[in-house]
Formats: structure tokens, C-alpha cells, sequence
């Protein structure tokens, strides 16, 4: 699975790959989708949030489950695959227990560990951020019908 977030700061453009969590609420209209990141305390991503006055306009991409199936001619060959890109806002988590709770859902959405708990004085060291979506679109392509199973 990849997943990346493109933005433009004081050095230009560019683009980084990061773990998200998420929450949707897709009942909403329009649908809402909530981001959620961490990473150093300091660094490229977390100055450009915070010379962007906590809202940062960024965009995300994620994608999984590729995989290339050729077919009998070049052109017949393709990829199946899930993805989502989009646009929103990103903005760092200062409150403790929201970066608690933020870290906890990435480590069981991310790392297969839904009954990690972390502590408070873990939150000194890290960064939090969220992106809130403001536009986003879904893609599946399936595997051709000869290779499904």
C-alpha cells in the first residue's frame, strides 16, 4: 500500500510518503474524510503547517492492493487495484488526548495493533496532524475475470 501527501512550502513543491489513519463519515453530504498523520517534531512538513497558520492546503493519494496481470498481447495487460485521491487541509493535533487517541487508531489501522495504549508523556515526542478533506474520489479496478477468484 502506498500513501503520500503533496504540498507546496518556502522550498516548492513535494511530496512524502506517511502512514494515515482515517475516519468517514459517508452518510454526510458532502462525505467527510478525516486524515490522520504523524511524524517528528520538527521537520519540512510540520514547519510548512505551521507557516501556514495550522492549515496548510495539501493533497493524498492511496492506493493498495496493485497487481499487474498481463494478458496474451501488451495491450491486453492490466492492473488491478483500490484508490483515493483528493485535497484538503492539514493542521497539527496539540490537545493530549486527541494525539492519543489519533496514534492509537493508526496503530490499528496501520500496524495490526488494536489494543496498543499509549501514554501521555509518550505524546512529547511525536507530531500529530490531520487532514481535513475538502474534495476527495474512490477507484476500484478488479482483477480481469479470468484471474478472480
Amino acid at each position: 500500500m502506498r500513501r503520500c501527501i503533496a504540498y507546496q512550502d518556502a522550498q516548492g513543491l513535494t511530496i512524502v510518503p506517511v502512514n494515515f489513519a482515517y475516519v468517514a463519515d459517508f452518510a454526510q453530504r458532502p462525505h467527510r474524510l478525516r486524515l490522520f498523520a504523524h511524524s517528528a517534531l520538527e521537520g519540512r512538513k510540520v514547519d510548512a503547517i505551521r507557516a501556514a497558520g495550522n492549515a496548510l492546503p495539501v493533497a493524498f493519494e492511496m492506493d493498495c492492493d496493485a497487481r499487474i496481470y498481463t494478458g496474451r498481447t501488451p495491450c491486453a495487460t492490466t492492473t488491478a487495484f483500490r484508490s483515493i485521491i483528493g485535497t484538503g487541509t492539514a493542521s497539527l493535533v496539540e490537545e493530549t488526548r486527541e494525539k492519543i487517541d489519533v496514534l492509537e487508531l493508526l496503530l490499528a489501522q496501520c500496524a495490526a495493533m488494536p489494543d496498543a495504549r499509549l501514554l501521555p508523556r509518550q505524546m512529547d515526542k511525536v507530531a500529530v496532524w490531520r487532514i481535513d478533506s475538502t474534495d476527495f474520489t474512490a477507484k476500484h479496478h478488479p482483477a480481469p475475470a479470468m484471474h478472480r477468484e
